[in-house]
């Protein structure tokens, strides 16, 4: 079995699993935030009018909520989600509630490794699509929808349709002007956007992990855009380390034997790999960012789960030392932790110097929310993981996805720019 195969086979209590297979699973971990929160709920007063009892959760304890796609709060409706959201949690006793403007909080995967709330050989589940990053740690993780999740709170269970496994392989290790970003939007270049639909996408090669833990999670980031149930990396000795420097030490970590079958293989040469974009409006719509250098920009936006991580603000801080952006730039850390080793490191006194606007952890531009959204016409490059029409603000907007070296080379020209063509 491979390591997705291990992990479901371990939480449906066989002694093994096939892919096709259908598997009731117990769950170690859960995520609510303030937008799958109160759809949750309301599906918990939906059960309470037809007779079944909600008075209670499997284990708080096992139960973390993340505020973050509307914080600070946008209007009325997304205050008062806050609200609720902070009624539920005392009601039902869940201690791991990471309020906006309380000391830590951030986007919900982000805190997931950044306070080691997720392990290595768990199953993780959250009301949020992009659930998959998690599973950089060695963990299946995925996102379920509010009726699923609201039967994962109150049973501790959720059934999975066992997915098939594609494997991508890296060799080599990925040249120093080349990130994470730029290989998996070449993944999903040639795969396209259904490419995994319902498989696990796993990733291993010397260059997968060369990659610090930072860049493999802007992998199983993205592996969302692909269509894939999950996306995997087996844990290391980096993922042993990233864990105990919070604490975490107590679990079981697993990998797929060494005759593990996968459904196809793909291999790629680190050496190769170019800095890449994913031009409107499609992750699959990828390009070489000198094919693109023509495109003039409005905004640069560095910020989101897949590209505002510590190792993506030291990327940036590389290109922005000493120069000035042309563009509105905005820059915005995944986490107060990450926000506060971003400022001991001097990275955004570098990010003022240069123009850029620096701003609290949030999903809000990113979801097209709030906090930055684009105006009709309006060209923007973006660390995130999104461009469809609409995604970032107006739909007549476009946006162009770039690893945080492209974009932050890009705020400094103001056109869409190769970090190795900077004078």
């Amino acid at each position: 079995m491979n390591i997705t195969e291990k992990i479901l086979a371990r939480a449906s209590k066989n002694e093994s699993v096939e892919p096709d297979e259908v598997v009731f699973v117990n769950v170690d971990k859960a995520m609510l935030h303030d937008v799958s929160g109160p759809g949750v709920i309301k599906v918990f007063e939906k059960l309470q009018k037809q007779g079944i009892s909600v008075d209670k959760l499997w284990d708080p304890s096992k139960v973390w909520v993340a505020e973050d796609h509307f914080v600070p709060s946008a209007e009325k409706v997304s205050a008062e989600n806050i609200v609720k959201l902070s009624n539920f949690t005392k009601n039902y006793g869940i201690e791991k509630h990471f309020k906006y403007g309380l000391g830590q909080y951030g986007i919900c995967h982000t805190l997931s490794h950044e306070e080691a709330l997720v392990l290595p050989g768990e199953v993780y589940v959250a009301g949020d699509s992009h659930t998959n990053t998690t599973g950089a740690l060695g963990a299946f993780a995925c996102g379920l929808g509010h009726t699923d999740m609201a039967y994962v709170l109150l049973n501790g269970k959720i059934w999975f349709k066992v997915p098939e496994t594609l494997y991508f392989k890296l060799n080599g290790k990925l040249p120093e002007h080349v990130m994470a970003k730029d290989f998996i939007l070449r993944i999903i270049g040639d795969i396209g956007t259904d490419g995994a639909a319902y498989k696990a996408m796993q990733f291993g090669g010397t260059g997968v992990y060369e990659m610090s833990v930072d860049e493999r999670l802007t992998l199983t980031n993205m592996t969302t855009e692909a269509g894939a149930k999950n996306g995997i990396i087996e844990p290391d000795q980096k993922i042993t380390d990233h864990l105990a420097e919070r604490g975490a030490t107590n679990y079981t970590a697993l990998k797929g034997d060494s005759n593990a079958q996968f459904a196809k293989i793909f291999e790629y040469d680190g050496s190769e790999m170019e800095p890449t974009v994913a031009k409107p409006f499609s992750p699959q719509n990828v390009s070489v960012v000198r094919e693109t250098s023509s495109i003039e920009l409005d905004k640069a936006y560095i910020g989101s789960c897949t590209g505002a991580k510590f190792e993506d603000l030291k990327a940036v801080a590389k290109i922005l030392k000493g120069r000035k952006v042309k563009i509105r730039t905005e820059i915005l850390p995944a986490a107060i932790s990450i926000y506060k080793k971003a400022l001991e490191n001097g990275f955004i006194k570098i990010f003022l110097d240069a123009g850029a606007m620096v701003g609290p952890p949030t999903c809000g531009a990113c979801c097209g929310a709030h906090m930055g959204v684009l105006a009709k016409d309006e060209i923007c490059i973006s660390t995130t993981n999104r461009n469809f029409p609409g995604r970032m603000g107006h739909v007549e907007s476009q946006t162009y996805l770039a690893s945080p070296l492209v974009a932050a080379a890009s705020a400094v020209t103001g056109k869409i720019t190769d970090p190795r063509d900077l004078n």
